[in-house]
């Protein structure tokens, strides 16, 4: 008998997504940094890419929260994205995403951005469909789940706010 993703679960380390991208002049900004808005959609393209590794299918962004740009980001370094899971609801999906500029020259790394993208996940029809449910695999994971429960209330609160 088949048993149903959706039943089992997934963990985070089964959906998580590693991108790494040298950053050219072609990404600099005005002052000679690379621009916040290529390292966004870099962010948001690994965050993406694990929600549709969790859900088994598309999933289109729905919510950036607070995206931090805690150093600026030289031309000339390696981008690294880590996106993992770190909360799952019916259809969507929450993903934390890292960011870290490496020196490949010296292999000097600096943590420079963070933030939570929610996705949800979307069937052949283009409606939001159930994902499956997020295993943890440690206590950190489980605080993150938990915290995760609590963005999703705030998220809730500022939606309904806005109406």
């Amino acid at each position: 008998m088949k048993t149903d993703s959706l039943d089992v679960g997934k963990t985070p380390s089964e959906s998580s997504v590693h991108l790494a991208q040298l950053m050219l002049p072609e990404h600099a900004n005005p002052l000679g940094n690379v621009h916040g808005g290529v390292i966004m959609k870099l962010a948001d393209e690994a965050g993406s890419l694990a929600a549709m590794r969790h859900a088994g299918m598309h999933a289109v962004t729905v919510f950036v929260e607070s995206m931090t740009f805690d150093e600026p980001v030289e031309v000339g370094a390696l981008l690294h994205l880590n996106a993992q899971v770190s909360w799952v609801g019916r259809s969507s999906i929450e993903v934390l995403v890292r960011v870290d500029a490496e020196n490949p020259l010296t292999g000097h790394v600096v943590a420079t951005n963070s933030a939570f993208f929610v996705y949800v996940a979307l069937d052949k029809k283009g409606r939001p469909t159930l994902v499956p449910r997020l295993v943890c695999e440690n206590e950190k994971q489980k605080e993150l789940v938990a915290d995760g429960e609590k963005r999703k209330s705030a998220r809730l609160r500022i939606r309904s706010d806005n109406n």
